[in-house]
């Protein structure tokens, strides 16, 4: 990666941390596979809204949009989902269903709105939908493995990397980031394809998976990788 490029956490990690993490060893470059899939998390309208939109007003449409961030996010998503489909990877989708009395928890409690949302807010981001032979990976809690087939799923594919996108960086998208880290995948996440609420809690867990759990790095430098993989045979 060029030393010339900004990294989101720069102005909020100070000189000193880093070379905490640095003289710890933390923060190394990470690796692809061979075969990765991607994890496209929560891409639904009740995180983006219908229409792009700062953050204040989309939270008008629903409570828990991501306003533009989401928008910018979604469009350096597209080339990697395209490369995907061209080179026949396998794409998944971990996300929240609609939500039913029963469904009620501590995640919840902690976030009542998402107990209000109307059904079309769990309609799937149009520009980045499932096509037929995608995987849907419905679940309740943040992580996309926790009470889910995802684990399953991903051993039944010879998969050994995950590269992550959607939300939200400080949620799902870590939760899940760790979790594939404990089962061994090699873990990827295009920092300018995932997004937040919060750009400081956006910012400070970029740079926290990167450090330990990740290799995050900006989506073109990822594209350029990719390209060097194989496509994947069909059987």
């Amino acid at each position: 990666m060029s030393n010339q490029h900004k990294r989101p956490w720069d102005d909020l990690i100070t000189s000193a941390d880093k070379a905490a993490y640095a003289t710890a060893g933390f923060g190394g470059p990470g690796a692809l596979g061979k075969r990765p899939a991607l994890l496209i998390i929560d891409m639904q309208y009740r995180t983006t809204g219908t229409r792009p939109a700062p953050l204040e007003a989309a939270m008008k449409e629903f409570a828990t949009s991501c306003g533009e961030a989401a928008w910018a996010a979604a469009a350096r998503i597209k080339p990697i989902l395209s490369m995907f489909r061209e080179k026949g990877w396998p794409v998944l989708y971990p996300h929240v269903a609609p939500k039913k009395p029963y469904d009620k928890g501590r995640l919840t409690e902690k976030v009542p709105t998402m107990m209000g949302i109307p059904p079309e807010g769990y309609d799937f981001f149009a520009d980045l939908a499932p096509q037929p032979n995608d995987i849907l990976v419905p679940k309740r809690h943040p992580s996309a493995f926790f009470g889910t087939s995802l684990a399953s799923d991903l051993v039944n594919l010879e998969a050994d990397t995950l590269v992550i996108v959607g939300c939200t960086t400080s949620g799902c998208v870590r939760a899940s980031v760790v979790d594939g880290f404990s089962y061994n995948y090699h873990i990827v996440v295009p920092e300018d394809c995932v997004y937040d609420r919060g750009a400081v809690a956006h910012a400070v867990n970029l740079f926290d998976m990167s450090e330990k759990y990740a290799n995050v790095l900006p989506s073109d430098e990822l594209l350029k990788l990719l390209a060097n993989i194989p496509a994947r045979v069909s059987a």
